[in-house]
């Protein structure tokens, strides 16, 4: 399953602790983008709540990652010889 880290982070003011397989640049990484991205979207709605932010925050990343997972599906399917 690979060595588990444990990682503390602070995300939107709020602390945890994070279990994972990840390096540490990673999840800093992560941590990083979901700050600015909930900082912009306290900006453009700010009378968003914080549970709102979060969960278009979510959904957005979850709509990113379909995406990228159809894009990798279609570039597989044009990289593999069809059988005739």
């Amino acid at each position: 399953m690979g060595n588990k880290r444990r990682f503390k982070a602070v995300i939107d003011g709020q602390s945890y602790t994070i279990v994972g397989n990840k390096s540490t640049a990673h999840m800093q990484a992560v941590t990083e983008l979901m700050n600015q991205q909930l900082a912009q979207l306290q900006k453009l709605a700010p009378s968003m709540t914080k549970q709102e932010a979060a969960t278009l925050l979510a959904f957005n990343a979850i709509s990113d990652q379909l995406d990228k997972a159809a894009e990798l599906d279609r570039l597989q399917k044009t990289q593999t010889p069809t059988d005739n």
